[in-house]
């Protein structure tokens, strides 16, 4: 399954993959499909928010060390 270009086209397909469900706006056939997708989006969006976390604990250790 391919990754979205950044955290925020994955958090934009989400919404938009949430907002089709809580509409009945997808079938029986793709439920499936969607539901991993889903899936997918929420794993890539919890990596990179960790990893954003680490980057700036990262920097901010940095700061508190020079001082």
């Amino acid at each position: 399954m391919t990754d979205p270009k950044d955290y925020t086209a994955a958090f934009e397909e989400l919404k938009g993959i949430l907002a089709a469900l809580q509409q009945d706006e997808i079938g029986v056939d793709d439920l499936a499909a969607k539901v991993k997708r889903a899936a997918h989006l929420i794993s890539y969006c919890g990596e990179r928010l960790r990893s954003t976390e680490n980057e700036v604990q990262k920097v901010l250790d940095e700061l508190g060390e020079e001082n």
